[in-house]
């Protein structure tokens, strides 16, 4: 979804020498693959978005693979690109990373202040690693590498598969098929209390792109940061949200809530002042971004 998103912004932009990979074409798990591809491509600028995700069952499952694989995904594009001289590389954390219990909104600063979600924790480590590698190349080889920290995102291209999706994707799938079988009702995951951030895709690639062109890690690492929050700067209850997914979709059944299932972190809610005061600003509000995300599904997905 995010990788995807990010080459369409570039084309349009005008970056007509830009290349991705999936794992069908690299497995970015095995170091000497990854260094073939940069000694093939020689790429200039590296955004790392690959990333083995999912939501909170997912998180809860695959535990290891989740820590395993993007310890090595990162950790061998990194170092490729710095054995390679790539000029500028952009990490994409994960909002995950902050502290369970943390203050709200959610500020750089409170990286490693505190315990993790413990339904995310493997995940949440390999991310907090891939900063701490973008930041200590800057400090000893003086690399342009450098992390964002996105929100929660949905859009074009996510995942459906209701095991491993994240919540947007798994509402719209399970709000359509209970409209088109006309069941009376729906029932979500937890208490339906927790808060969340959301971002349309679109507007992650457009941030990156003014990342690219407008911010170093000299602007970032200056003040003793070390990544930089994107997102909207407003969240919503997952009963909001499932109110606002059913009204798109056209579902008027009813919703219900298993208390048993997990719940996740209360509230993610990411400071985003630092990004502002750079120059940069979300454009698709929530409503508008999920129509858009129900007509893909209803244009793609079986």
């Amino acid at each position: 979804m995010v990788g995807s998103a990010i080459c369409r912004e570039l084309q349009a932009r005008g970056y007509h020498n830009h290349f991705g990979r999936d794992i069908s074409e690299c497995n970015l798990t095995q170091q000497a693959l990854v260094d073939e591809l940069f000694a093939e491509e020689k790429p200039e600028i590296v955004i790392v978005a690959a990333a083995r995700v999912g939501g909170i069952n997912a998180n809860n499952i695959y535990r290891s693979q989740f820590i395993y694989e993007n310890l090595m995904i990162e950790a061998n594009i990194i170092n490729a690109a710095h054995v390679y001289g790539v000029e500028k590389l952009i990490f994409l954390g994960s909002s995950c990373v902050y502290p369970k219990m943390a203050p709200q909104p959610l500020k750089e600063e409170y990286m490693l202040t505190g315990y993790l979600e413990s339904t995310n924790e493997p995940y949440a480590i390999a991310k907090i690693a891939g900063i701490k590698l973008c930041q200590t190349y800057y400090r000893q080889y003086g690399d342009n590498f450098y992390s964002v920290m996105p929100t929660n995102m949905y859009g074009p291209f996510d995942n459906y598969n209701l095991e491993t999706s994240h919540v947007v994707p798994a509402l719209i799938r399970k709000f359509h098929e209970a409209k088109a079988s006309g069941a009376g009702f729906v029932t979500l995951w937890g208490t339906g209390t927790p808060y969340r951030e959301l971002m349309y895709v679109e507007d992650l690639a457009d941030a990156l792109h003014f990342m690219i062109e407008n911010v170093n890690a000299d602007d970032l690492y200056k003040d003793g940061y070390s990544h930089i929050n994107i997102g909207t700067g407003k969240d919503l209850s997952i009963a909001d949200l499932a109110a606002t997914v059913a009204r798109v979709v056209g579902f008027e059944g009813k919703v219900e809530y298993d208390p048993n299932k997990p719940d996740g972190t209360p509230k993610k809610l990411l400071d985003v002042s630092r990004m502002t005061a750079f120059g940069w600003k979300y454009k698709t509000e929530l409503e508008d971004g999920i129509r858009l995300a129900y007509q893909w599904f209803l244009e793609n997905y079986k």
